[in-house]
């Protein structure tokens, strides 16, 4: 398959969803109770296509959609790039989807957004489940490789050079510990829907607005250490971006050990760790159950 087969494929198996106005991408797997997985930076839904179904086969129905500007989401939608105009649109989704009781997966730049899911309907999470993602946002400094997209003028020039086989090499350096868990036409595929339609332009937008202000991390700190839902972590521990002995290490604190789980992964654990992922998604959904 080429990476325009798996981004048809990836395009057949969701639908459209309007989201207040929004037409959002949505991907869903399965019956049982719901599953609300978000995505980050520079991926999209597509990189939950091997957790749905493995959460369908454990009894729950995974679901996950495109944050606007990335992915098949509308790109003109008008919802602005920072983490809270994103949240206020996750919120938008959990309505239109009619999700009364869902358990959150959150990973990358869909930490915060779905922390912010989770401070306006905290009545409705049932767990919380931290992927690879910041919590201390107010001390958080962007890797290398994430740095040159904020500068405008450099973010484009960068986003340019970034041709097929440096996005590869990108991809596996940072993302993929098992090069044969994920092809290289799959990976384009990233590529293809992170371009798609705008060349990446709402992408730069939400990296130039991250949020990192002390309010916000007290506010995600609330979120992750809620006493409202079970909460835990699974990290992809060989993350060279997210690292586990320093960017996790408040999360640790938080959540506890006991609920603090390392995957042999780096920062796309959901492309060679998804069972695992799926695993300890549904072992905290029994606990709710």
């Amino acid at each position: 398959m080429s990476p325009e087969d798996h981004v048809a494929e990836h395009r057949a198996a969701g639908r459209m969803v309007d989201a207040n106005g929004v037409r959002t991408f949505v991907r869903e797997e399965g019956g049982g109770e719901p599953v609300l997985c978000l995505h980050g930076v520079p991926t999209s839904s597509f990189l939950y296509r091997k957790v749905l179904p493995d959460l369908a086969d454990r009894g729950l129905r995974g679901i996950s959609y495109d944050l606007p500007g990335l992915g098949l989401t509308a790109r003109d939608s008008g919802v602005g790039p920072t983490w809270s105009d994103l949240g206020r649109h996750a919120v938008d989704v959990v309505h239109a989807l009619g999700l009364e009781r869902f358990h959150l997966v959150v990973h990358d730049v869909g930490g915060p957004v779905g922390m912010e899911v989770a401070a306006h309907l905290p009545d409705r999470v049932a767990s919380l489940t931290v992927l690879n993602t910041m919590v201390a946002v107010s001390t958080f400094v962007k890797p290398w490789t994430m740095r040159p997209f904020e500068a405008p003028g450099l973010g484009w020039l960068w986003l340019k050079g970034m041709v097929d086989p440096a996005f590869v090499r990108s991809m596996y350096d940072v993302g993929i510990a098992d090069r044969s868990a994920t092809s290289r036409a799959e990976v384009l595929a990233h590529r293809r829907l992170l371009l798609h339609e705008d060349g990446g332009r709402a992408f730069l937008g939400i990296m130039r607005n991250f949020e990192t202000t002390p309010a916000k991390e007290a506010l995600y700190r609330d979120v992750v250490g809620s006493d409202r839902y079970p909460v835990q972590a699974v990290w992809g521990e060989l993350d060279p971006a997210l690292r586990v002995d320093e960017h996790a290490r408040p999360v640790v604190e938080i959540v506890g050990e006991a609920n603090f789980h390392r995957v042999p992964g780096k920062h796309f654990l959901q492309e060679d760790c998804h069972e695992a992922v799926a695993d300890h998604v549904a072992s905290i959904a029994s606990r709710t159950a």
